[in-house]
């Protein structure tokens, strides 16, 4: 917990607005919250909650697409949120996660919202693309964009102050409602599990369960073994490269002796 700090806002401002327009233009890489979560962490002054809720969240967000116009959880304003629980409001990781699901998914329709408010560019960029204007194009682009990440730095900042604020009145409510704050911090670690099962029920191979069982028991056996517990994820990451070299090896020769692919050998 702490006071309102007008550089924290500036910046969080800033990486917000960039945050907010890299979820559809510029690298579509910085906004997941692996990346976007440490540096917020670094503008809050606590960089490892922000590695931890950035790993986390990013497990919550991972198998969630938007379809259509059906709009997931954001995972700008979730992320950001869940620092501000977190950092300024003293939250433990789980609870912040889960509270910050009410504001993510608040931010699906904010980016709705934005998108119909602004579907009267198209026609605009429409003709400009028929004139072979692209500067046209362009502006079009960005008044988009920057009412995208001029909404969602306000919606930060917002959050900001409001989570500074309220940090005693939470801490009071966590010790007259510990019932409660159970229950958010029983979701926030269920829904990491739930968005990697989304992932797995798209991508996962139906021959490939066995080698995901055997990860978990690796896992397991290298975490109970002290000295290979703080380094268990690097040694099962390190063993499932290998498999998979060999298992591109094997493939590579098999298809070579079919007078396939060569392995350059």
């Amino acid at each position: 917990m702490g006071d309102i700090s007008v550089i924290e806002i500036v910046l969080l401002a800033v990486v917000t607005f960039i945050f907010a327009i890299d979820q559809f233009s510029l690298t579509e890489l910085i906004y997941r919250p692996m990346i976007a979560c440490p540096i917020i962490g670094v503008i809050l002054g606590d960089p490892t909650t922000g590695l931890a809720i950035g790993g986390t969240y990013e497990l919550m967000m991972v198998g969630n697409m938007p379809i259509g116009g059906a709009q997931p959880p954001n995972a700008v304003l979730g992320g950001i949120v869940a620092m501000i629980f977190a950092v300024k409001a003293d939250m433990d990781i789980n609870t912040a996660l889960g509270a910050c699901m009410i504001f993510a998914t608040f931010g699906q329709y904010i980016v709705t919202l934005i998108f119909t408010a602004t579907s009267a560019l198209m026609a605009k960029a429409d003709k400009a693309a028929e004139e072979a204007n692209p500067k046209g194009v362009s502006a079009c682009l960005a008044i988009h964009m920057t009412g995208l990440g001029a909404l969602f730095a306000v919606i930060a900042i917002v959050a900001y102050v409001g989570g500074v604020t309220v940090a005693p009145a939470l801490e009071s409510f966590k010790e007259s409602a510990t019932w409660f704050m159970a229950g958010l911090g029983a979701a926030g670690g269920m829904m990491r599990f739930v968005g990697f099962s989304i992932l797995m029920k798209i991508m996962m191979a139906a021959d490939m369960w066995g080698w995901l069982l055997a990860g978990f028991a690796m896992a397991l056996l290298f975490g109970n073994v002290a000295a290979t517990a703080s380094a268990a994820l690097i040694l099962v990451a390190f063993i499932g490269i290998a498999i998979a070299l060999l298992d591109f090896r094997i493939n590579s020769i098999s298809k070579n002796a079919e007078g396939g692919m060569s392995d350059g050998i």
